[in-house]
C-alpha cells in the first residue's frame, strides 16, 4: 500500500471527488509498482502553479501539472516509507485542457494525475507535449495515453 496525501490550496473549494482521486492514484501507483511510497498531491489554481513554475523551473507561465521528485525516506509506527515526491495540479487548467482535447474533465484529470505519477517514476518527455489529434512519439507520453485508455472506465469526477 502507498500513502497518498491530497490537499487543496487555501481559498479553493474542496472538490467532492477527492476520495475518488485518491483511489485512482492508489490504483495507478500500484500498477507502476510503487510500494510503501508516499505521494502528495496539491490541487491549486493557475496563479499558484504559475508561481511554482516560475520559482522551480524559471518559466513564468501557468501549466497544468508539475511534479517534484523527493526520494527521502522515513520510518513511523506503520513502517518504512519513501517520499516519492509532490504533484501540483491546476484546477483552472484542467477545464482548459478538457476543452482543448475535446474530452470530459474526468478523463483530463486522470491524464494529469498519470502524467505527474510517471514523472515521479523517473520518466521524462523532453520537449514533446500531448497534442489534440496527434499520437505521441516519446515513450513517456505513449505510456501515459495507453494507461489513460486502460483506466478509461475509472470515474473520479462524475
Amino acid at each position: 500500500m502507498n500513502r497518498i496525501l491530497i490537499s487543496v490550496m487555501d481559498g479553493l473549494e474542496t472538490p467532492a471527488w477527492l476520495d475518488k482521486a485518491e483511489a485512482f492514484l492508489q490504483l495507478v501507483a500500484s500498477k507502476l509498482c510503487y510500494d510503501n511510497e508516499e505521494i502528495s498531491v496539491l490541487f491549486c489554481n493557475d496563479e499558484y502553479i504559475r508561481e511554482l513554475n516560475k520559482n522551480y523551473r524559471n518559466i513564468d507561465s501557468s501549466t497544468d501539472v508539475l511534479s517534484f521528485e523527493n526520494d527521502e525516506e522515513y520510518e513511523d509506527e506503520e513502517g518504512k516509507w519513501k517520499c516519492v515526491g509532490d504533484i501540483a495540479v491546476s484546477l483552472d487548467m484542467l477545464k482548459v485542457n478538457a476543452e482543448y482535447f475535446d474530452t470530459d474533465v474526468n478523463t483530463e484529470l486522470k491524464r494529469l494525475l498519470l502524467h505527474g505519477l510517471l514523472h515521479l517514476n523517473g520518466m521524462d518527455h523532453g520537449e514533446e507535449h500531448i497534442q489534440a489529434d496527434k499520437e505521441p512519439e516519446g515513450e513517456m507520453l505513449k505510456i501515459q495515453e495507453k494507461m489513460l485508455n486502460e483506466f478509461k472506465d475509472e470515474k473520479i469526477i462524475i
